[in-house]
């Protein structure tokens, strides 16, 4: 691609709509990968990525292809020892399947307060009257490695 040419295609700013591929991966191994699918769409700056991730997507053209690698901690923070949470499996049991079963490692979706969306958290202990639940972003206090194929920029 010639210069004039790559000028000519639109670049990512704040507020800019995108069609992408993207992955992300820890340690452990892909956490999020839509390369194998259908592509994400996103509104940079809506808190869709971390803004760790969006600030790497600022000025990068239309069919660009990067990948990024994050320091431990900068995609989402370090891990908060107050985000582990014990709940009553009565409570679990009021508000969602009374026959559920929770084993290490499952991930369980909460509704946020007021009804705005939801959120996870994974099981990390089960006992007879609690579950331990995780509520940090499995990639939180970990390197992160961001890679991205920009499709669309509008």
């Amino acid at each position: 691609m010639t210069d004039s040419a790559a000028s000519s295609l639109p670049a990512v700013q704040p507020g800019s709509f995108l069609t992408l591929h993207y992955r992300l991966a820890g340690p452990q191994g892909d956490v999020i990968n839509t390369f194998g699918g259908q592509p994400a769409t996103l509104t940079l700056g809506a808190s869709e990525l971390s803004p760790a991730m969006e600030q790497r997507l600022l000025g990068l053209i239309e069919g660009q292809r990067c990948t990024f690698e994050l320091p431990a901690g900068e995609a989402f923070g370090q891990r908060n020892p107050d985000m582990l949470q014990w709940v009553s499996l009565q409570l679990l049991r009021e508000f969602g399947d009374p026959d559920e079963r929770y084993a290490v490692g499952d991930v369980v979706q909460f509704p946020a307060p007021q009804g705005k969306g939801a959120f996870a958290g994974a099981v990390q202990q089960s006992r007879e009257d609690a579950v331990l639940f995780d509520f940090n972003h499995p990639l939180a206090g970990q390197p992160v490695t961001f890679e991205v194929h920009l499709i669309g920029v509008l």
